[in-house]
């Protein structure tokens, strides 16, 4: 069961896990080409390590974007599910957009935030809600009442599981460890753009 306690304002009791394996195993529960936004840095190198598909578009340069982008392609595409994969530096800058998704409501929209409490690219500083903000408290705060930390991986692929189904926009609240990216996406904005519309349909 996934354990919403906090501590320090994250959730003491949550495992810590490595974002690479978490990339992996929520790419691997895909099964009807559902589109995967990756925020900048990390996040989206291990989504691009974890096998490159057509429906993923990788972030390049604009910290806190992934989550308001994903939910400008589940709007456009509803019968598509959308998951946006972000770091917690990130949505730092761009808090309010949960409050965005919040009312407008997508239902098939899934995002997950992987907390390390450092903004690891950059050199492991300390993000200023290191140890004191609880991702999972804010966003149902403010309104994203289907948000949960994951205890540790079987809980995690149960709750990318059961988001797909769930009917309203979910929010996945991970700790990971500070372990670097195992590769680095290629970074070609263009080719990114015309890969993901080409993967959406939209070419």
């Amino acid at each position: 069961m996934s354990k919403d306690v906090k501590g320090a304002g994250r959730a003491s009791n949550a495992k810590i896990m490595n974002r690479a394996d978490l990339t992996k195993r929520l790419v691997g529960k895909l099964h009807k080409d559902e589109a995967v936004v990756g925020g900048i840095g990390n996040t989206n190198f291990d989504l691009w390590a974890a096998g490159q598909r057509p429906q993923n578009f990788y972030m390049l340069g604009s910290m806190g974007l992934a989550f308001p982008i994903a939910l400008g392609v589940a709007i456009a595409q509803p019968k598509r599910h959308v998951f946006a994969l972000e770091g917690d530096g990130s949505l730092l800058m761009q808090l309010g957009c949960l409050s965005t998704i919040a009312a407008v409501a997508p239902p098939n929209l899934t995002m997950v935030v992987m907390d390390n409490g450092v903004y690891q690219i950059t050199g492991g500083q300390p993000t200023p809600a290191a140890g004191r903000t609880d991702f999972v408290a804010a966003a149902q705060a403010l309104g994203l009442s289907n948000s949960h930390w994951a205890a540790d991986e079987e809980d995690f692929e149960r709750l990318v599981g059961a988001a797909l189904t769930a009917g309203k926009p979910t929010l996945i609240a991970a700790r990971i460890d500070a372990q670097p990216a195992v590769a680095t996406t290629h970074r070609d904005p263009v080719q990114i753009r015309e890969r993901f519309m080409r993967g959406l349909g939209a070419r």
